[in-house]
């Protein structure tokens, strides 16, 4: 297993430069209300499959990053074999997702941050380098770390912040009901009191 706490790796420049792209796909997530989770596949120095995570905005649980870049990626070579690209993506990758990319033959992943709750790329499972698999993929991890698991963070911070807020408001939507209710109720008694 991967130690889900290494430090950010010293990364090659176009590491740096394809996986701040990958960033600025999650943060396309982040503005729809979405985890934050981007990815890009590269082909040849090209970029030719983008994915961010639609999970909430398309309502499926196949909308996650990966997928949807895979997808992009396999129209734009005709082929459902991705063998001589490299996927960017920023957080590792989910079961699902890393079957994903063992079906696709993709060799290379470069991963943001690890993820210890679902990660399958060594967290809490290693699908990616499965020796009993027809394929497995060379990863690099924590490239640009400190960006990706601070975006994570902040996302489920605001997002814990926005559900109290929601409860309190509930609540207080409640009692001012509630409120009304035994006002009217002690009217109506008083004016049943007040008759001949």
């Amino acid at each position: 297993m991967i130690e889900k706490d290494a430090p950010e790796v010293t990364a090659a420049p176009e590491d740096i430069r394809y996986m701040k792209e990958a960033i600025r796909q999650a943060k396309k997530a982040a503005a729809l209300g979405d985890v934050p989770i981007g990815c890009v596949i590269v082909y040849q120095g090209k970029i030719i499959g983008r994915g961010y995570n639609r999970r909430m905005a398309d309502k499926t649980v196949l909308a996650h990053a990966e997928i949807i870049a895979i997808r992009k990626a396999c129209r734009k070579m005709g082929d459902w074999r991705l063998e001589d690209c490299t996927m960017y993506v920023t957080l590792e990758p989910c079961p699902m997702c890393a079957g994903a990319i063992v079906q696709a033959r993709i060799p290379n992943v470069v991963i943001g941050c690890m993820n210890p709750k679902a990660g399958c790329a060594g967290s809490v499972l290693d699908m990616l380098h499965e020796e009993g698999f027809n394929h497995q993929v060379e990863t690099k991890i924590n490239v640009c770390r400190e960006e990706c698991s601070g975006m994570l963070s902040q996302f489920f911070k605001d997002l814990r912040k926005k559900r109290l807020a929601e409860k309190e408001q509930a609540k207080q939507q409640t009692a001012e009901e509630n409120s009304v209710e035994k006002t009217s109720s002690f009217t109506k008694g008083e004016k049943v009191k007040a008759q001949p």
